[in-house]
């Protein structure tokens, strides 16, 4: 938490627990890279030297889970290039279309950084200073990166220079700092009109004179590593690239599993789940054409399609929160425990929204005084079509990742650290059994459009296994990726090549999904099997989610010692 204040803010921690954080931002640098791995591995080395056998049944799994913490934060020692992430570990491009600090930094101070007193306005802007340091450590570490020879594929640029320009193209008192703090400082009585105006043209003064040439620096940096920006697509083209994509599938898709076994599992897992859909669309009227064609035909019809203006982005998220009034109605038939937290849901910006992925979740402060988040993207609506917004909130809201991460959130006995846990196979392949478990629930009776829409989201994740190996280790192109996931799918054009360079930007990530699903379908599928009458899916549930997010195979052992309990 020391070397990594933006987390504290986004957990909203206490500070005597992390003193002395709310005006400071991570170090970005080489040397903040190798501060914060020196850190992981004397943890590491720390953890490690305790007698696991010696230990109770739960202070066994705290050590356990700590470890590989460390292990996740430590990342890939031979892999000096990217950054390591609060969410999603060593990343291989400091600076790309989708996230890395100069896009979740600035969300951050806008989004998280709270403001109820004079001194969190003076911290507001002294972090709205220390973007400008930031940014010059970004630039340190991506030429680093880019002397040993690793640079953003050159088909992920575009986008990337374009929120580099979007960032910057209204004027400074126009820009959401600037409004961002405007509107948080109105609920604060305490400060008089003068004040809040000062505040504000010092806000508008830094952004002008210091952030925007910050920004139109690293853009001319990025500019200039263009013109030697590889060609190949995947992360084998970069230096110890394939050794690294082994380091990610071990910690994004927590599996030990080859590339090629994983390519595998998507294939056949493609086939059956098309097969599923074959057979609503032809119960449907819809039979000529492959899957993803009369998929694609579906997603262009109108009456699927949301109104591309104000009032049709506005009706979509009214009908979002609709979905999750519902189903929190029917969650106490399969879960004993419902979070305490609220969950929102809200448009992605305007400014990120090129790059950003369909839709994700942000979870709340952990004393409950922000809510959960679940933002979508609106930048093209036809790639939100109606029958697939049902999976899409199950997923990232109810009871996917807001039911694990606040439920994590709430246990306060494990630990900060295990609160916060970030293993990406349990989080994401929570949140895709959960759109099965919605279906389980009933969410989809009477609607063969919205199962199909239900179907298209795991196949999609399926191909994701396909796509990912492809680009990662069978060394496909952007090209082929896109043509086979958009075949697959059927998914609108756009998400499709949004899709493969999200995948691009982040080798391994997408494996976390599908593999994590199977493995809880499979635990789920073994106590059904060994418990039978005494099978119960509330109690499988809290034993799933309660102890917190964790690797796959801690979790397994876990299941294994209930069953042997109940039997």
């Amino acid at each position: 938490m020391v070397l990594q204040p933006g987390l504290a803010t986004s957990l909203k921690l206490s500070t005597d627990i992390a003193a002395n954080y709310k005006n400071k931002w991570p170090d970005y640098s080489v040397k903040g890279m190798t501060q914060l791995q020196t850190s992981m591995k004397k943890a590491l080395n720390n953890l490690t030297a305790y007698d696991l056998a010696s230990l109770s049944d739960a202070d066994r799994l705290h050590l356990e889970v700590n470890q590989v913490i460390a292990k996740y934060y430590l990342g890939d020692e031979n892999f000096k290039a990217g950054y390591v992430d609060t969410w999603g570990g060593h990343l291989p491009y400091i600076i790309n279309q989708i996230a890395g600090p100069l896009i979740d930094i600035p969300n951050l101070l806008k989004n998280q950084h709270n403001i109820e007193n004079i001194q969190d306005v003076k911290d507001y802007l002294t972090r709205l200073t220390g973007l400008v340091d930031l940014i010059a450590a970004i630039k340190n570490k991506v030429l680093a990166d880019a002397d040993n020879g690793v640079i953003l594929p050159k088909a992920l640029f575009p986008n990337t220079l374009g929120y580099l320009t979007n960032y910057t193209a209204m004027p400074a008192r126009e820009h959401a700092l600037v409004t961002n703090l405007v509107n948080k400082m109105n609920s604060v009585t305490a400060l008089t009109d003068q004040q809040k105006q000062s505040f504000t043209n010092m806000a508008i003064s830094i952004i002008d004179e210091k952030l925007y040439p910050a920004f139109a620096d690293i853009k001319a940096t990025m500019i200039k590593l263009e013109v030697k920006a590889p060609n190949n697509d995947g992360i084998w083209a970069q230096p110890n690239g394939s050794e690294f994509y082994q380091h990610e599938i071990l910690y994004l898709a927590d599996s030990t599993l080859s590339p090629d076994k994983i390519h595998e599992i998507g294939l056949t897992e493609v086939e059956r789940i098309s097969k599923e859909m074959d057979i609503i669309l032809k119960t449907q009227g819809m039979t000529e054409g492959t899957i993803g064609e009369r998929m694609a035909k579906l997603g262009n019809m109108p009456e699927f399609i949301y109104e591309n203006s104000d009032e049709g982005r506005a009706k979509l998220l009214a009908d979002l929160n609709t979905e999750i009034d519902k189903i929190m109605v029917q969650a106490p038939s399969l879960f004993n425990t419902i979070p305490k937290f609220e969950v929102l849901v809200q448009r992605i910006p305007v400014v990120s929204q090129e790059g950003a992925a369909g839709g994700f979740y942000m979870p709340p402060a952990l004393d409950g005084s922000r809510p959960g988040v679940f933002s979508i993207n609106l930048k093209d609506m036809k790639a939100q079509p109606k029958f697939s917004l049902k999976s899409l909130t199950y997923h990232e809201a109810v009871p996917g990742h807001h039911f694990q991460i606040s439920l994590n959130m709430e246990q306060t006995d494990i630990g900060i650290m295990r609160q916060n846990g970030q293993f990406n196979a349990y989080v994401e392949g929570w949140a895709l059994y959960s759109e099965q478990v919605a279906y389980e629930m009933g969410m989809y009776k009477d609607d063969p459009w919205g199962n199909l829409g239900r179907l298209q989201a795991e196949v999609y994740r399926a191909a994701r296994l396909v796509v990912d190996t492809g680009l990662h280790h069978k060394r496909w192109t952007r090209k082929q990726a896109i043509e086979y996931f958009h075949n697959a799918t059927g998914t609108a054009m756009s998400d499709v090549e949004s899709a493969i360079d999200r995948y691009m930007a982040w080798p391994g990530q997408a494996l976390g999904y599908k593999l994590g699903m199977l493995k809880i379908l499979e635990l789920r599928d073994q106590a059904k099997s060994q418990l039978g009458d005494k099978f119960d899916i509330k109690a499988f549930h809290d034993l799933v989610l309660l102890p917190g997010a964790r690797p796959l195979t801690i979790l397994e052992a876990d299941i294994k010692r209930w069953i042997s309990q109940v039997k």
